[in-house]
C-alpha cells in the first residue's frame, strides 16, 4: 500500500482546510468503511484521509427544528440513527430503513453524510431521503450551501459536491400525513446489494392517492425520480395492475444497465412488480404493514 497522511483535526473548518479542491486523492473520511473498501480493492489510493471523526459533537446530534423538520449531523452514525426515538416517531419510513442496511457492525461506523457523499447506488439512504425531499447542507471554505438529496448523485460515486465540500447535516421535511415505504429487491441476505430499490411517499385519502413521489435505484447509476409515474398516480385510487403497466412503462424510458444482480431486462421487470407492492404498503403503513422485502 503507497504510504498516505491520516490526519485528524479537531473541528470541521480545519477539516475543510486540509481537503484541496483540485486533488481528488484527498478524502475526508467519516466512518471510512467505503473508503476501506475501495483502497483494498486498489480503486482509492489516497494521499491525504482527513477523519471527520473527532470533530465537534454539534455534528453528531439529532434534533427536530421549530419547523419540525429532523435536522442530522453529518458525522452522526447510521445506528445512532436507527435508535433515535424522534426518527421513530415522525420518520417511521426512515426508520424502518435501517433494518436491511448493511449490518451492525456497518451501521455502527458509517455516518450519514459519509454515505451520502459516497453514491454508490446500490445504497439505500438516497432513494429514501430523496422520496422524503430531503436536503444536504454542504459546508465549504466559502460557507454554506442547501442541495435537495435527489440532486446530490450524478452518476456511479459521482456527486455535485467540490473536493473540499463536507456533509455538515442532513435535513428531512417532517412527514406528518404521509405514508411511505421502500423495498429493496435482493438475491441473498436482505442487507445484501440490491438490484432494485423503490421507495415511494405518498399523501392519500384511503386508497386514493393524491400525490406520489417515487424513486427507483440500484437498477440506475444514480438514484432516479420518476415524474411522469407520479403524475399519472395523481388523484387515482390504488389499482396494482395499472401501476405496474405505468411502471413498466416507465422503466422503458430508464437507462437500466445489467450487472451482477440481475440482467436490465429481469431489473424491469422487477420494477414492474414491486412499485405497485411500495404502493401497497405505503397506503398501508397505519396498518403496521412492513416494507422490506427480499427477493
Amino acid at each position: 500500500m503507497i504510504p498516505f497522511e491520516y490526519l485528524t483535526p479537531r473541528t470541521l473548518e480545519e477539516a475543510i482546510q486540509l481537503l484541496d479542491p483540485e486533488d481528488p486523492d484527498i478524502r475526508p473520511v467519516g466512518g471510512g468503511t467505503a473508503v476501506m473498501l475501495m483502497m483494498k480493492a486498489g480503486v482509492l489510493r489516497p494521499t491525504r484521509l482527513v477523519s471527520l471523526g473527532k470533530v465537534q459533537d454539534t455534528y453528531r446530534q439529532i434534533q427536530v427544528d421549530s419547523e419540525g423538520a429532523l435536522r442530522v449531523g453529518g458525522m452522526t452514525t447510521l445506528a445512532q440513527l436507527e435508535r433515535s426515538p424522534l426518527v421513530q416517531r415522525g420518520w417511521p419510513m426512515l426508520a424502518r430503513t435501517f433494518k436491511a442496511l448493511s449490518n451492525i457492525r456497518v451501521r455502527n461506523v458509517a455516518t450519514i453524510g459519509g454515505n451520502l457523499a459516497h453514491c454508490d447506488p446500490h445504497m439505500d439512504m438516497p432513494p429514501v431521503l430523496s422520496a422524503l425531499g430531503a436536503r444536504v447542507v454542504a459546508s465549504g471554505p466559502a460557507g454554506a450551501r442547501e442541495i435537495d438529496v435527489e440532486q446530490l448523485c450524478v452518476g456511479y460515486y459521482e456527486t455535485v459536491l467540490a473536493r473540499n465540500e463536507i456533509i455538515s447535516e442532513v435535513i428531512v421535511p417532517p412527514m406528518r400525513q404521509a405514508r411511505g415505504a421502500y423495498f429493496k429487491v435482493t438475491t441473498r441476505a436482505a442487507h445484501d446489494w440490491p438490484a432494485l430499490g423503490v421507495a415511494v411517499t405518498l399523501q392519500a385519502q384511503g386508497d386514493l392517492i393524491r400525490q406520489a413521489r417515487i424513486v427507483v435505484a440500484a437498477a440506475t447509476d444514480r438514484p432516479t425520480r420518476l415524474p411522469a409515474l407520479e403524475q399519472a398516480l395523481r388523484d387515482t385510487r390504488f389499482d396494482e395492475d395499472g401501476i405496474r403497466q405505468a411502471a413498466l412503462a416507465a422503466a422503458r424510458e430508464l437507462d437500466i444497465a445489467s450487472d451482477q444482480h440481475g440482467s436490465a431486462q429481469y431489473k424491469k421487470h422487477l420494477l414492474g412488480v414491486y412499485l405497485g407492492r411500495a404502493v401497497r404498503a405505503a397506503l398501508a403503513e397505519r396498518q403496521g404493514d412492513g416494507d422490506h422485502e427480499q427477493h
